[in-house]
């Protein structure tokens, strides 16, 4: 868990985005803070959102259902030396695509990859999340094209890279996506180093690699 006082920089700095109308923030505080849920993008931006609103938000996202709990689990894990020489740690890694169709690639990931939505921001969305377990995925909308030709597939330029912990998993995934009709640049096939992968091509032609243990 973060400290206590990162924990407040990040409260303060939800609060400002608020104020300064920030459209992702939007997106987080309705996923995040029940009383925001019901309410569109515009309508989260215009209502009120105090700092213990923002606090709220961090401690949901922790874990906790309100501030003072945060910062009662942040405080009783913190170094009571005060000594921060432990380096930082990354909790997680989202992988960025770019898609010319939001509302296809989302059809794409949730009815052939078995993704479902985090959230989706915009009127019409142009960025979201979607999930699966705990690999996630960013999608954001582009009005021209990213690459040139299709230099991805000749290069073989990978957009993401997941992982799955056993042999029998990686065959029954790849199973599961060839009956949903996904479409593959490469089917499943064991490489020289033992690993087992097949990769994905969604409709905008990003390469989705997915890799577990050989047999």
């Amino acid at each position: 868990m973060p400290n206590l006082e990162n924990l407040k920089k990040q409260a303060k700095q939800y609060l400002r985005w608020h104020r300064e109308r920030h459209y992702p923030v939007a997106a987080v505080i309705r996923t995040t803070v029940p009383r925001f849920a019901h309410l569109a993008d515009r309508e989260v931006l215009d209502a009120a959102f105090s700092l213990a609103d923002a606090q709220e938000l961090v401690a949901r996202q922790n874990g906790f259902d309100r501030w003072t709990a945060l910062k009662t689990g942040a405080q009783a894990m913190s170094n009571p030396t005060g000594d921060t020489s432990e380096h930082p740690l990354l909790s997680g890694v989202e992988a960025v695509l770019y898609v010319s169709d939001f509302a296809a690639s989302l059809t794409f990931f949730t009815k052939k990859l078995g993704f479902t939505v985090d959230f989706a921001y915009g009127e019409p969305p142009f960025y979201g999340v979607v999930e699966r377990d705990k690999a996630r995925l960013c999608l954001r909308l582009v009005s021209e094209p990213v690459f040139v030709g299709d230099i991805r597939q000749r290069a073989e330029l990978l957009s993401a890279s997941m992982t799955l912990d056993s042999a029998a998993d990686i065959k029954r995934l790849f199973l599961d996506y060839q009956a949903a009709g996904a479409a593959f640049h490469q089917t499943l096939k064991t490489q020289p180093w033992g690993t087992r992968t097949f990769i994905v091509l969604d409709p905008d032609g990003n390469l989705i690699l997915f890799a577990g243990p050989g047999d």
